[in-house]
């Protein structure tokens, strides 16, 4: 029965979404990039190449995708903080995670068994056709048009995240029983090659470790000097932030940027701090980018005050992307907590990941959807192997 759910078709998972929005041709320069996701409010945009276009058609194919995270990530690197003056005029193809694995193109009869694969060898969105706009008098289509309809001859397309997944799985959990019930010690699925930052180090120490986070989709853990977890840096909360945050990875401890990037915003003394380290290293350009950041959102604070008093309190410098991100305080569970409730509290929060600590709150590991899938295939593999043996027999 387990085997015939994973076999079921990939196109399932694609009832009722919508198509994919907002799309950045590979062309664009970082700075168009960073005005696409604010003005969207998106924490994702996926990055098309043109192949091959004609009047009637165009053939493109998504090559990765770009958050807030990348252009961070970007702007904190030495070699931008050495020649800023065209840092933000660099196409946006230049800051993609490398490789072909972000993102992949997939046919929407392929099973739930290959999207798992997928995933498993480093996939984070599978890019699925949805829609076929195709008819015998097609007109003519603006260079405009092409990419941001996102056509490949007549076709649209959504795609499918780690979560959409693991959400299906849940959806149906009673087809793998009992294996839900088991601990996610026992199932050997706790990941002990964690990445973690002293709480008073500079942030900056934790650059790459954020970046490989982003790839890897958890979090740098943020912890106490006997290995006690405090909290976290985590890509799913920067990618809520604006660019300006890469200031505060240049000049704050890890304690310091946990606070400066949580939920509604950073606090005033922090921001003030962050201006001043940035004279004293003259870095001219993250100046001028806080500068503008916070001059815009205080108009928005100011406005939005004038129109409801009951809205003032809610975000702390009247950023929209702020108060939607994630608090950066740690989800956790423990070694002997079952599969089946980490999945539900992962879920719960929107979280692709969970940390996993003991009884004495010492950091173990952490479980990820990947490592969770893995488990998935690794049933679907055991189920198999009686109807295959069974087959030889004859």
């Amino acid at each position: 029965m387990a085997v015939s759910f994973l076999n079921r078709e990939v196109s399932d998972l694609c009832l009722g979404k919508p198509a994919l929005r907002p799309i950045i041709p590979a062309t664009a320069t970082l700075a168009e990039a960073i005005a696409v996701l604010k003005r969207t409010g998106e924490t994702y945009a996926s990055v098309w190449k043109v192949l091959e276009e004609d009047d009637y058609s165009v053939e493109c194919r998504c090559i990765g995708k770009v958050s807030m995270v990348d252009v961070i990530c970007y702007l904190c690197k030495e070699e931008s903080l050495i020649d800023s003056s065209k840092v933000l005029e660099v196409p946006v193809s230049k800051i993609l995670t490398k490789g072909d694995n972000i993102v992949r193109h997939l046919e929407p009869n392929s099973s739930l068994l290959e999207a798992i694969d997928h995933i498993l060898e480093g996939t984070q969105n599978l890019v699925i056709p949805i829609h076929n706009y195709t008819n015998s008098r097609r007109k003519p289509l603006s260079k405009s048009s092409s990419l941001k309809s996102t056509h490949h001859n007549g076709v649209e397309y959504c795609w499918i995240t780690q979560e959409d997944v693991v959400r299906l799985l849940l959806n149906s959990i009673g087809v793998f029983s009992p294996m839900p019930t088991f601990s996610i010690e026992s199932l050997n699925i706790i990941d002990h090659n964690i990445l973690t930052v002293p709480y008073h180090d500079p942030a900056i120490s934790a650059l790459d470790s954020i970046a490989l986070a982003h790839i890897e989709q958890t979090a740098v853990a943020v912890v106490d000097d006997d290995n006690r977890l405090i909290g976290e840096i985590s890509p799913s909360t920067l990618a809520y932030c604006d660019e300006s945050v890469a200031a505060a990875i240049t000049t704050l401890s890890a304690g310091d940027l946990m606070a400066y990037i949580d939920y509604g915003g950073p606090p005033e003394d922090l921001v003030e701090l962050v201006k001043m380290r940035l004279q004293e290293k003259k870095l001219g350009l993250m100046l001028e980018l806080m500068d503008k950041e916070f001059s815009v959102s205080s108009s928005s604070s100011s406005a939005s005050s004038c129109s409801s008093d009951d809205e003032s309190g809610s975000s702390r410098n009247g950023s929209g992307r702020y108060s939607s991100a994630r608090r950066s305080e740690a989800i956790t569970c423990y070694p002997g907590s079952s599969l089946v409730a980490v999945l539900i509290q992962a879920l719960a929060h929107r979280a692709s990941f969970i940390w996993v600590i003991d009884e004495d709150q010492n950091l173990v590991g952490v479980v990820t959807f990947k490592g969770i899938l893995k488990v998935f295939r690794g049933f679907a593999n055991t189920r198999c192997k009686p109807e295959r043996e069974n087959l030889s027999t004859h």
